[in-house]
């Protein structure tokens, strides 16, 4: 196949978009792929398109080879099915909805459990028809509240959603392993940088949950690697290792202070290191010191939020996203001032675990707030603190939760060294679900002992289009795109550089010559563009290989560019053979 620049829908520009921020972004607009409709919406331009077809060709194909068979539901959905899960509630305001002419509700679908699981409801009834997984590359609508990066982070996207449906745990296992084995050949066909990370489920429910991220210095995620060992995991699902507990018996009675120079956590330190207070016989840390972060969490379908102390050690930061994914499907936000002024024992910077317990308000506390460790908190009153707080005496969380923020060189779990903070970018997610969606549904199947038996699901999920900008920001250089051969718009780039008309006549040859071998090749014929701007819209639109008839022409010499690498002359007769191992590999 040939498409020539003379007539294709493009319009490259070499002036970044004012919006954009990371490279995707900016090289995607620029060289023609997308454009912009509204905040978080793009179209896709036959560049782009093309691409991204071939992404989810290769995806087609490997979700294929483990069985799976594809279908397609709609994307504007009843809310009904929703309400069954409740997760018209718990989606909160990224859940686009609308109302029909006649007033009913309904949405833009953001993900497909309950239409899945009710068509195998509808249409199964015994054993025999499992296991089964089935699968849909759809586009999907989620109200960003800060669309970003382009196709990176926005409102509607395309998505390969797959669910397995199998009648016992052991069946499940199989269809999550299946699954795991064809996201790596996916992601390894693209020749994406990325790692397989232990995450949390959120809003999807279930239990063993791994996510692929792509390796990225832009990317939203933040994960972590073991130094030792091959431990990877979402921050949101790293999980602290406890405190040691130690005995109560024999520790010192708490105290309470004035601490009139103390404001902040660094001078409370300073104030307890000259009162000569120690901790096990050493001199204080910031890690033996608490404060308090006071949130709102609000359950789904409560009408009105909870207020909750959250205990950190004052070496830590708060990680919102640790906690909001602690704490899902309630949401969570920080408490306001208006919220200080209803609960006048609430005394910023002072707040401790005493004033809490006595006013009725829960506390959350941090895994190394274990029984017996001793800690130095806020005395609920202005310039007071207390010392020699000691866990399971003088105060006792009503729980744990993981909110404070993970740094480098914590402890890997398993005795895997230490932990390396990475940024990443998420491109796919792989749930063992459960029972959670069959159950809401009553999916009721006869098994082998013809008794009634609910199956078990799993949820897959890749960013299809997320993955067309992440090849984006993984392969680019400081010229343009570079894609990778499965995936580019085009095979072959021919560059008629020579406005010669016997160069120009043999670059057409060329260009059929090569779509008669079976590649694809988009053909530079522009007659009144000068050399210098061919080459570098070449470079920008980042096809693997170019073939550049110029000036050596004369001499029967054709140059051969590999995007990003090398740059040969071979003669005429000898470009398309060459071009065609290329291509092939």
């Amino acid at each position: 196949m040939i498409t020539r620049l003379s007539t294709l829908f493009l319009r490259t520009l070499r002036e970044d978009p004012a919006d954009a921020e990371v490279p995707s972004h900016k090289l995607l607009v620029r060289a023609g792929y997308i454009r912009r409709v509204a905040p978080g919406i793009y179209s896709w331009l036959p560049l782009g398109l093309r691409t991204l077809r071939r992404i989810e060709t290769i995806v087609r194909e490997e979700m294929d080879g483990i069985g799976a068979q594809e279908l397609l539901f709609p994307a504007l959905l009843p809310r009904e099915p929703y309400e069954t899960t409740r997760r018209w509630t718990e989606y909160g305001s990224s859940l686009l909805r609308l109302k029909d002419r006649k007033g009913a509700d309904m949405l833009l679908g953001p993900t497909h459990e309950e239409m899945f699981t009710t068509a195998v409801k509808d249409l199964y009834s015994s054993y025999k028809d499992f296991p089964v997984t089935l699968y849909q590359i759809q586009t999907k609508y989620r109200d960003e509240e800060r669309p970003r990066a382009g196709i990176l982070r926005g409102r509607e996207f395309v998505m390969k959603d797959s669910y397995s449906f199998d009648m016992d745990d052991a069946g499940l296992e199989e269809s999550y392993q299946r699954h795991r084995g064809a996201y790596q050949r996916i992601f390894d066909r693209l020749g994406l940088d990325y790692v397989i990370c232990a995450a949390t489920s959120g809003a999807m429910g279930g239990s063993a949950s791994e996510e692929f991220l792509a390796i990225s210095p832009n990317g939203e995620d933040t994960f972590v690697r073991a130094t030792q060992g091959d431990y990877a995991a979402n921050v949101e699902a790293v999980v602290t290792q406890p405190g040691q507990e130690r005995e109560i018996e024999g520790q010192p009675e708490a105290q309470e202070y004035a601490t009139p120079d103390a404001p902040t956590m660094d001078s409370l330190v300073q104030w307890a290191r000259a009162e000569g207070l120690t901790i096990d016989g050493r001199e204080v840390q910031l890690s033996d010191t608490l404060k308090c972060l006071m949130v709102k969490l609000t359950q789904p379908g409560a009408e009105e939020p909870e207020l909750v102390g959250v205990l950190l050690p004052g070496d830590r930061e708060a990680d919102m996203k640790r906690l909001e994914a602690a704490v899902e499907p309630a949401t969570v936000e920080l408490a306001e001032e208006e919220d200080f002024k209803n609960n006048p024992f609430l005394v910023k910077g002072y707040i401790g675990p005493r004033g809490l317990a006595e006013n009725g308000v829960r506390v959350l506390a941090d895994p190394r707030v274990v029984r017996g460790t001793r800690w130095i908190t806020g005395a609920d009153e202005k310039n007071r603190h207390v010392a020699n707080m000691v866990c399971g005496r003088d105060f006792t969380p009503d729980g744990f939760v993981e909110a404070a923020q993970i740094k480098e060189g914590d402890p890997a779990p398993e005795g895997q060294g230490t932990l390396t903070l990475q940024r990443g970018i998420e491109i796919g997610h792989i749930f063992q679900l459960g029972r959670k969606y069959t159950e809401a549904f009553d999916v009721q199947i006869l098994d082998v002992n013809g008794k009634r038996s609910v199956p078990t699901m799993g949820s897959y999920g890749v960013g299809v289009s997320r993955v067309m900008a992440v090849l984006a920001e993984q392969m680019h250089d400081e010229k343009g795109l570079r894609w990778p051969v499965e995936v580019a718009p085009y095979q072959v780039h021919v560059v008629a550089a020579n406005k010669d008309a016997a160069a120009v006549e043999a670059a057409g040859t060329l260009a059929e010559e090569l779509s008669q071998a079976g590649l694809d090749v988009l053909f530079d014929d522009r007659p009144k563009v000068s050399p210098g701007v061919k080459f570098k819209d070449a470079e920008l639109l980042g096809m693997p290989f170019a073939a550049v008839l110029g000036r050596g022409y004369a001499q029967g010499v054709i140059e051969l560019r590999r995007r990003g690498g090398e740059s040969v002359e071979v003669p005429a007769g000898e470009a398309v053979a060459t071009l065609v191992e290329w291509v092939r590999g």
